[in-house]
């Protein structure tokens, strides 16, 4: 199974390139909003025209603008998850999973839609509208009449983005299930690093219509290399940075500077513009000031203050309970914030309290625009 995908489609201002080649199972399509996801899967299932560029699935032209090839639709065997699930409203659900059995003689494809329901535990909604549906059971609806048409490829448009939290958890793992079994070649376009992270081994980050090459998942959160990479993975902490003469770094939002002894084993980008750091990578310790019975021990006891890691003078500015974790906001000596997960094993942090925070140099992100 591949697929090869080299394409541009100019809309209005906006400028979409996307250029990368999958060898099977699930590669995520990961952007902001506005970044060209779904103009990209639109052109892949012969939906929208691109430019100029190339489709290829599986030794199969889809579209060549050189050579004047554009299969329709009906002809390129990729199968279309649609956000909306885009369930027929006055037909049943057996009759839906139906229309991706058109290639059976009419008798036989009752047979085969009531096989697919019941593969997907809906058999008892065979003959009910999809108006009379959950949101999880009409997902499903739309996944078997998807995987019915025994596409080559399958394209899922942000599937859960419209279910609540347990839902979503729920069909995750049974589109997991399903696309282990599927085997072909499948795009999940999200903006959720969660899901990526769940879901998906391989990602295409796509920013401002310009897709980055592959990456393994891990390799999108340890090393991001752009800013808007950094943005889509989760990093809280980002600032403008300014290389020195004397080889620092001086990240501006946070007036913090990182000396060039500390950086030297890392490369630094050609057109470095920003800095991150996320806010688990951050270990408080006390400074000289103690504000009272909830302080922290001294910095020089504190394991966050090892030798070799870099440190910054702060105050906290709010405590946030987020469920099973505390957020931590600290005033910098620059103008922006930085935010801090507090490990819950620490003691706890009042706002006002001045307190240095330290991190590794490995756990600056270097990033280029």
């Amino acid at each position: 199974m591949s697929l090869s995908i080299d394409i541009e489609k100019k809309l209005g201002d906006f400028r979409l390139h996307v250029q990368f080649e999958s060898s099977g199972g699930l590669l995520a399509l990961l952007g902001a909003s506005g970044s060209g996801k779904s103009v990209t899967l639109r052109c892949i299932a012969g939906l929208m025209r691109p430019d100029r560029g190339r489709i290829v699935l599986n030794g199969r032209t889809l579209f060549d603008s050189e050579q004047k090839i554009d299969l329709p639709p009906q002809k390129r065997r990729v199968g279309y998850l649609f956000q909306s699930c885009a369930l027929i409203p006055h037909m049943t659900v057996a009759r839906n999973v139906e229309l991706g059995l058109l290639s059976l003689p009419r008798r036989e494809r009752r047979t085969a839609a009531l096989a697919w329901l019941e593969r997907f535990r809906l058999a008892d909604f065979a003959d009910a509208l999809p108006a009379t549906l959950s949101g999880g059971e009409r997902q499903r609806a739309a996944l078997a009449r998807t995987l019915a048409a025994e596409p080559e490829a399958i394209l899922l448009d942000e599937p859960f983005s419209a279910l609540d939290d347990y839902l979503k958890w729920q069909l995750e793992l049974e589109l997991a299930r399903t696309l282990e079994d599927y085997g072909g070649d499948a795009i999940l376009v999200t903006h959720s690093r969660d899901e990526v992270c769940r879901l998906v081994k391989t990602v295409c980050v796509l920013d401002r219509g310009r897709s980055a090459p592959l990456c393994s998942t891990a390799e999108m959160m340890t090393a991001p290399g752009s800013f808007g990479a950094a943005l889509l993975s989760g990093c809280e902490n980002l600032s403008p940075v300014t290389l020195r003469p004397d080889g620092s770094l001086f990240c501006e939002a946070w007036a913090w500077s990182l000396p060039a002894e500390a950086l030297s084993a890392a490369s630094l980008p050609t057109g470095l513009t920003h800095v991150g750091v996320r806010a688990r990578s951050l270990r408080p310790g006390l400074s000289s000031v103690s504000p009272g019975p909830d302080a922290m021990p001294p910095a020089s006891a504190d394991p966050a203050a090892r030798p070799g890691t870099l440190s910054l003078d702060c105050t906290v500015d709010r405590v946030i309970d987020n469920v099973f974790s505390e957020i931590v906001t600290l005033r910098t000596p620059g103008p922006g914030l930085l935010r801090m997960e507090r490990d819950q094993n620490l003691p706890a942090l009042a706002p006002g309290a001045p307190v240095t925070v330290y991190a590794a140099p490995e756990d600056f992100l270097l990033l280029t625009e």
